[in-house]
């Protein structure tokens, strides 16, 4: 194995291990998959925001969090209270069913664009995305020194695969969230999922 090819497979591998967790962006994946509402555009932004972080990594923005710390606690907040108030969403569906359907077609559809703006946000408002992919895999990228762009290339290929058989692999459990309880569950663990992240944001920002 080559050495490009060799840091290409460790990137690949490294940014899979980073992203394939429960999270708030994967939860809204998930969600959108089961939906089959807007996924190609959510796969999409997704996956091309993840790219740039990684190529912003790899050129040697690994500096931000020793020269800018306030721009880290500033992300944190941000980040903390968008994660809270979508938790708080999630749970009001989980707790009044009615607020959503869960026939055939997926229940009341969003629009593209608050389905947009809320995956941008999710991703962007996420400090953990860019203390992971931005000065983890930047470092880690930095190691390879020749091979640090086939390493870069391993991680975004990682990062498409990845939100494309959550977003479109989710139709498969279609007939289980057909059943409106299922969805209450979702809903309710989504809330708990981003409620934790977002109270850690919170409280690491102090």
């Amino acid at each position: 194995m080559t050495t490009g090819l060799l840091a290409a497979v460790t990137g690949l591998g490294m940014g899979l291990s980073l992203i394939v967790a429960i999270g708030a962006q994967n939860a809204f994946v998930l969600r959108q998959g089961l939906r089959m509402e807007h996924v190609t555009v959510v796969v999409a932004v997704c996956a091309v925001s993840d790219a740039v972080l990684i190529l912003l990594g790899v050129a040697g923005n690994s500096w931000l969090s020793a020269r800018l710390p306030d721009a880290i606690t500033a992300i944190r907040l941000g980040g903390a209270a968008f994660l809270l108030g979508y938790a708080a969403l999630a749970a009001r569906r989980a707790l009044r069913p009615s607020s959503f359907a869960v026939d055939a077609g997926g229940g009341t559809r969003n629009g593209l664009l608050a389905t947009v703006l809320t995956c941008v946000a999710l991703t962007w408002l996420n400090p953990h995305v860019y203390l992971d992919t931005v000065l983890l895999l930047g470092s880690v990228a930095d190691s390879h020194d020749g091979g640090r762009w086939w390493f870069a290339t391993g991680a975004v290929v990682g990062s498409l695969l990845w939100f494309s058989a959550l977003g479109y692999g989710a139709r498969l459990l279609r007939p289980l969230f057909a059943r409106p309880a299922a969805w209450r569950v979702l809903d309710a663990a989504i809330a708990v999922v981003m409620a934790g992240l977002g109270l850690g944001l919170l409280l690491s920002a102090f």
